[in-house]
């Protein structure tokens, strides 16, 4: 969906649906990661893993591990899109991150930050990507590094430690 690795990727764009919405008039927090998962799909077909690829390869992407951070309401008939970058991958693992927007005015609304794995469906086992895969993986991780990261990333959930 995106122009090349050094535009930011546009991995995904909406319309929040009246479907997603809670009983606080607020995007569901399983929505948002319905949006991050389509964000991923479009984003392993940018790397060459679409439905074709994944074919060829015997290949695809497991999730590992994600972390979502919700920063502002989301309302229905909200326009939105995600904007993805690569943070980090060596030869079988991506960390991944997305950054759910509102359409009209770049505020972020959520972020995830993911820990990807290529996985060899034959085993199903975790292996090196295929060299058309890296060909193109590699540079998105070089271009992505001189962006800045997000103050999300590396978070962890817990509460401050009280002192006797």
């Amino acid at each position: 969906m995106s122009e090349g690795v050094h535009d930011p990727l546009v991995t995904w764009r909406g319309t929040v649906s009246p479907d997603w919405v809670d009983y606080n008039g607020h995007l569901r927090d399983a929505y948002y990661g319905l949006i991050f998962s389509f964000a991923t799909d479009a984003w392993m077909d940018q790397i060459g893993l679409d439905e074709p690829g994944r074919a060829e390869t015997g290949h695809t992407i497991y999730t590992l591990e994600s972390h979502q951070n919700f920063l502002l309401e989301v309302a229905v008939d909200t326009a939105v899109e995600v904007h993805t970058q690569v943070l980090g991958a060596d030869h079988k693992r991506v960390q991944l991150f997305h950054t759910l927007l509102r359409s009209d005015n770049a505020a972020v609304l959520a972020t995830t930050e993911l820990m990807l794995c290529n996985i060899d469906t034959t085993g199903p086992r975790s292996a090196a990507f295929a060299p058309s895969v890296a060909a193109l993986l590699q540079p998105m991780v070089q271009a992505h590094g001189h962006w800045p990261r997000p103050p999300q990333v590396g978070r962890s959930i817990a509460l401050p430690t009280a002192t006797p």
